[in-house]
């Protein structure tokens, strides 16, 4: 129980548990406020792409009718400032990172970042030219990483949904 009337120790919670009983068969619910946030975070997700190779084409399988991305409560954005997650698909450059971490820092809190592929998340094929950055997670914090060279449009959408359930469980407002 998260919501505390009066009073400290199991009396307290259990007089709560019988209060929120009461109200619940009067067609009330009780919660904190947090949690609505959360609940109402998971499925509003407005999702900003930066696709910089072909795991973008994967990208965009996701969003299509097979997959519907949006029945998830996902909503593509152009601008960095309507969004709140970055989908990072591709082999990053060095010449690209600031690009990256500048879009990144435009995005409002609370912000979440999937790594997406192989080159994404350590470099990937091409790991030991000097000009490929081993991992966006240098450059920008990640929250999910999506396995694969390209992952599947399934895989992606996995990704999505355990970012959703991070959402859901960590219980922070700000990051």
């Amino acid at each position: 129980m998260e919501l505390s009337l009066g009073g400290n120790g199991p009396k307290s919670l259990v007089e709560d548990t019988e209060f929120s009983k009461q109200m619940s068969d009067k067609g009330y619910l009780l919660t904190s406020a947090e949690s609505v946030i959360n609940w109402a975070r998971t499925g509003s997700l407005h999702w900003m792409t930066f696709g910089l190779a072909c795991c973008a084409v994967e990208m965009m399988h996701t969003s299509m009718p097979r997959y519907d991305l949006e029945r998830f409560g996902t909503a593509p954005r152009a601008s960095p400032r309507q969004s709140d997650l970055m989908i990072v698909a591709g082999t990053l450059t060095n010449k690209m990172a600031p690009a990256l971490r500048k879009v990144y820092d435009q995005m409002p809190e609370p912000r979440y970042v999937i790594s997406m592929g192989s080159c994404a998340n350590g470099g990937g094929y091409y790991h030991y030219s000097y000009s490929v950055v081993r991992g966006c997670d240098k450059i920008v914090p990640v929250d999910i990483y999506v396995p694969g060279c390209p992952p599947t449009a399934e895989a992606l959408l996995y990704g999505i949904l355990q970012l959703q359930r991070k959402i859901r469980r960590t219980g922070t407002i700000v990051r």
